[in-house]
């Protein structure tokens, strides 16, 4: 990459480079201003004025797409280094106790999202007000660094290797059915006669189709369930189950009040699913201040959350 010959250097504005970041991740123009809260006119300008300061072009731009040059894939990676080395920078200089800030970008699934990380986050940014926080949620597997993110939520127990994964709370997962199916199919006494009954299953990034592994305590079982009905959304399985469509495996907390309210009865209860919370991220809590405040705060959420129990 060839700067600019003057007889000063320019260097790239940090703003440039988040725009310029954000328009890879994002694979448009268009979306990236979305994304910022700019316009796109003002996205173009900046691009403009970054290509100036290196003295080349970034970007082949077309109707339909738009892909980096040769000298542009040489910027992403020195444009990621000196994003991340600043942060780190303000990070080092800071206490994070007191002076947690920056973006902080956060994923997770949907319903586990919605109904409970949703909630935590609120809590952390109220604690943390120079923090600004995004939090989207999918429903299949998120490439944390590709994507852009700091920290990825999730439940279940199938876990990358080339991140760093800590545990924050123990869930177990539970069969259950409503009243109206068992008295019409009746209960299931083993495993087996599973493959007999209508099992609700739910899709969940790559976990295999039509499998569930369960374990009695002692041995690890993998059943194959038929699949009339099946999701992508646990919400929307579990209400099929209410429904009395079938025998559903959830977390015990989404079913407990259905089941303290008898609208759903535990199936085989000496057989449970472990499908613990992890914090899953690619830098080291003692580089990141916000990323650290972010991963304490989801601890004692969940500690006080009530989330917790021996089932």
């Amino acid at each position: 990459m060839v700067l600019s010959n003057t007889n000063r250097k320019q260097f790239p504005l940090p703003e440039d480079l988040r725009v310029f970041l954000t328009i890879i991740r994002k694979e448009s123009f268009v979306a990236a201003a979305e994304d910022l809260g700019q316009s796109p006119a003002y996205i173009s300008k900046r691009v403009q004025i970054l290509e100036k300061t290196l003295g080349t072009k970034l970007f082949h731009r077309s109707t339909r797409k738009i892909a980096l040059t040769e000298d542009g894939i040489h910027a992403q990676r020195w444009a990621t280094q000196i994003i991340e080395d600043m942060d780190n920078f303000i990070d080092d200089l800071s206490k994070v106790s007191q002076t947690a800030r920056g973006t902080l970008n956060i994923c997770c699934s949907f319903g586990f999202g919605r109904n409970h990380i949703s909630k935590a986050i609120s809590q952390l940014a109220e604690r943390f007000p120079e923090l600004e926080i995004r939090l989207e949620v999918f429903d299949r597997a998120v490439e944390l660094i590709q994507e852009g993110f700091d920290l990825e939520i999730r439940v279940g127990n199938d876990l990358p290797q080339q991140h760093i994964c800590k545990p924050l709370l123990d869930n177990q997962r539970i069969l259950c059915a409503s009243p109206t199916y068992l008295e019409q199919f009746g209960q299931p006494a083993t495993l087996e006669e599973l493959e007999e009954h209508d099992c609700l299953v739910i899709k969940e990034r790559n976990t295999p189709f039509g499998t569930w592994n369960l374990s009695d305590g002692v041995n690890e079982m993998t059943v194959k369930i038929p699949a009339r009905l099946s999701s992508n959304s646990g919400e929307i399985a579990l209400q099929w189950a209410l429904d009395g469509r079938g025998i559903v495996l959830r977390s015990h907390w989404d079913v407990e009040k259905y089941l303290k309210r008898g609208e759903l009865v535990q199936v085989l209860p000496q057989y449970t699913q472990s499908a613990n919370v992890w914090a899953i991220y690619p830098t080291r809590l003692s580089h990141s201040a916000k990323l650290r405040a972010c991963v304490e705060s989801l601890q004692i959420y969940f500690q006080q959350s009530g989330l917790i129990h021996d089932s």
